[in-house]
């Protein structure tokens, strides 16, 4: 059976366990290439992007002791007897899937393997002092990055205004983190996308409109990061302010942080403490709104690139009102300086030197 890079290895001699196997690929939309030995599976063990390792051709398996590798999963036809457990140790397996009980996970994982991209660029934006415009800026980039493939912004403050009320799909059907918070177990890329509420090729993932946001929960940020990221070319992060371990745990996960600053004697003081609180965990880059203290000046007195400098959007918040986002024309204000950050950043151009700044 002819193989393809998003093609799992499907290792077992069990024609009962093939055939489930078989049935839960053609679910996901993907084709297996398929090995009926021990000996047999080496070929593709490193290449395969997943390895289904039969119960029954484990021990064989292990004995081989072949080169460690992640995605290895074995599968047990109804509950692993406890020997399954030392062999899937003994090859440093992920771990075991007992079927039928565990079919929904292993049909999402294998649909993810089909998912054209290997990883998104993810940038997280948060406020250098309140009122520098990190959540419209973060929904700027979103609107600029969906014109170039999927994008995704994600609301990671509960106390702030809702990126989907910004982007003026706060009426749109689709999942809310009020939702994800009650969920367990993996997401899958493409159900989360398919899932959101979303205009063209930019999804959302926020809180109701109107409820009481409570607090992200660390598993179902962390789940809806990866699986965001698997499923999107551009994922951005609008970043509270407040200082919070999973708040900086997900700025490490980050290419990116973009600090929103204002350019005046106490906005700058305000984006140094910020900047200092993510330069340890991600490369951190300024971006400035509105003009004052020099770029150059910026960036000595906060130790801090700046990638980019915007004057105020005209008639921004008349176009927020109307359900437009704020980027009402790529060629605006907003949408140049969304362009020029999303351009360096792609090009691995952020996190270095300082003075980069030009006016948008």
């Amino acid at each position: 059976m002819t193989s393809s890079i998003s093609s799992p290895l499907v290792v077992t001699a069990d024609p009962t366990l093939r055939d489930q196997l078989l049935r839960l690929c053609a679910a996901a939309g993907v084709t297996p290439e398929l090995a009926d030995d021990a000996v047999g599976c080496l070929r593709s063990w490193i290449a395969a992007p997943l390895v289904l390792l039969g119960a029954d051709l484990a021990p064989a398996v292990a004995d081989l002791q072949p080169v460690r590798r992640a995605a290895v999963h074995v599968v047990a036809p109804g509950r692993a007897p406890d020997g399954l457990f030392r062999d899937a140790v003994r090859i440093g397996a992920a771990g075991l899937v007992e079927l039928p009980r565990s079919e929904a996970w292993l049909v999402e994982t294998l649909t993810d393997l089909d998912e054209p991209r290997p990883g998104g660029l993810v940038l997280g934006v948060t406020g250098g002092s309140g009122g520098a415009g990190a959540t419209t800026f973060a929904c700027a980039l979103g609107q600029v990055a969906a014109g170039e493939g999927d994008a995704v912004v994600i609301d990671c403050d509960p106390l702030g205004p809702g990126v989907d009320r910004v982007l003026g799909l706060e009426h749109h059907e689709g999942f809310r983190w009020d939702a994800l918070c009650q969920t367990t177990g993996r997401l899958s890329a493409r159900a989360l996308r398919e899932a959101l509420p979303r205009a063209g090729g930019l999804g959302v993932l926020s809180w109701y409109a109107g409820g009481r946001a409570s607090a992200l929960q660390a598993f179902a940020a962390r789940e809806a990061l990866s699986a965001s990221r698997r499923g999107h070319a551009t994922v951005v992060l609008d970043l509270p302010r407040g200082a919070d371990p999973l708040v900086e745990e997900l700025a490490a996960r980050c290419d990116l942080v973009l600090v929103m600053a204002v350019p005046s004697v106490a906005g700058v003081a305000a984006a140094a403490r910020t900047c200092a609180r993510f330069t340890e965990v991600a490369g951190a880059n300024l971006v400035l709104r509105g003009t004052g203290v020099p770029p150059e000046e910026v960036a000595r007195a906060t130790g801090v690139p700046v990638l980019a400098q915007m004057q105020d959007q005209r008639a921004l918040a008349e176009s927020i009102d109307l359900g437009l986002g704020p980027v009402r024309h790529p060629r605006g204000r907003l949408g140049r300086a969304a362009a020029q950050v999303l351009a360096a950043a792609r090009a691995g151009q952020g996190g270095s030197g300082a003075g980069r700044a030009r006016a948008a």
